[in-house]
């Protein structure tokens, strides 16, 4: 069994999953992790995965005086749609823009295939102190790509990516999918921003950047995972409150693993020393200037690009002459929420 005295391990450790008595079978597709003798949901990749999580970040905990990074609650605003005005444009039969929602959920969930491909420099060339036995060292060994199988699926088995249509079809009877919504998933993909910190090598840079971005996107979605559990459960809403709704709990507790591995990396660089260009800098220093600039990126598209889309959308697809009402009594059920003064430019 696994031990977390453990620190180091191999590839094929940290893709082990915890053996299982019934699959996890979704329309017909078999998908990632399965069910204990009583019925408890295992996730998948996490035999030695989440100890050895754990022992990295006690690890890190008893050899540097810095804390494991961590994303303040007070930074992550609730969905940009809440799941009383989901509910209030179900009931309204203005079905589109969930239905769009869950929809682009599942696509970028199937863009996560993309980070196995992420170029990894070797850490020796811009890390100063010793790396071994580290999350960091086994971020090519496994770790990034557990995640990708997590997020997109594997050969015959499905991922998060056919986890959530499935949610979405099983709570609203295979809704309609519009061809355009892939489309314009793609156009909105953001460009690269400027290097904060040119002195370190391009590759380096978006590494951390990458990891950063991944890393606060996951804290984020669990007001996603908490919106789409209370909406998919409500059978007044739900046409499968019990299948959509486990499969979201089911998502949300694969992602844990996501979260924990990304902060435990990035406390391992915050504490070490990172050199190019002919200069050093402080580690958290770095991981702390990209993660300010990742999280206010990420609240200004919850407050104001987000919604307005989301305004636009009921607007192309409700058809019905008192759509203005319908937008002024769904912007009345909007969760109030204020930007910490730190986040606001």
């Amino acid at each position: 069994m696994p031990h977390e005295s453990r620190l180091s391990f191999s590839r094929e450790e940290l893709l082990a999953n915890v053996p299982v008595k019934q699959p996890l079978i979704v329309g017909g597709v078999r998908c990632h992790g399965g069910f204990d003798a009583d019925g408890n949901y295992h996730s998948p990749r996490t035999l030695w995965r989440n100890p050895a999580v754990r022992a990295w970040q006690e690890q890190h905990l008893r050899t540097s005086p810095l804390p494991l990074v961590e994303i303040p609650d007070d930074a992550v605003p609730p969905h940009s749609i809440s799941a009383e005005q989901a509910k209030f444009l179900i009931r309204e039969g203005v079905r589109e823009p969930v239905v769009r929602i869950l929809t682009e959920i599942a696509i970028v969930e199937g863009f996560g295939a993309m980070i196995r491909e992420l170029p990894v420099p070797p850490l020796a060339s811009f890390v100063r102190e010793d790396v071994t036995a580290t999350a960091l060292e086994h971020l090519t060994r496994g770790l990034f790509e557990a995640h990708a199988r997590d997020e997109a699926g594997w050969e015959q088995e499905g991922g998060h990516r056919q986890m959530w249509n499935a949610a979405r079809d099983a709570a609203l009877s295979n809704p309609h999918i519009s061809p355009e919504i892939f489309a314009e998933v793609m156009a909105r993909r953001v460009p690269e921003p400027a290097q904060m910190f040119p002195a370190l090598d391009a590759p380096v840079e978006r590494l951390l950047r990458f990891m950063v971005n991944v890393l606060a996107i996951e804290v984020f979605a669990r007001s996603t995972f908490a919106w789409a559990e209370d909406v998919l459960s409500d059978p007044a809403v739900s046409d499968a409150p019990v299948e959509a709704g486990s499969l979201i709990r089911y998502i949300r507790s694969d992602e844990a693993p996501h979260v924990e591995y990304l902060r435990t990396a990035l406390s391992e660089i915050s504490a070490r020393t990172l050199y190019g260009g002919g200069k050093e800098f402080s580690g958290k220093e770095v991981v702390d200037a990209l993660m300010n600039r990742t999280l206010r990126a990420m609240i200004r598209r919850r407050l104001e690009e987000q919604p307005a889309s989301m305004r636009d959308v009921i607007r192309r697809t409700a058809k019905r002459a008192d759509v203005e009402d319908i937008i002024a009594h769904y912007d009345a059920l909007a969760t109030p929420w204020t930007a910490p003064a730190r986040f606001v430019n």
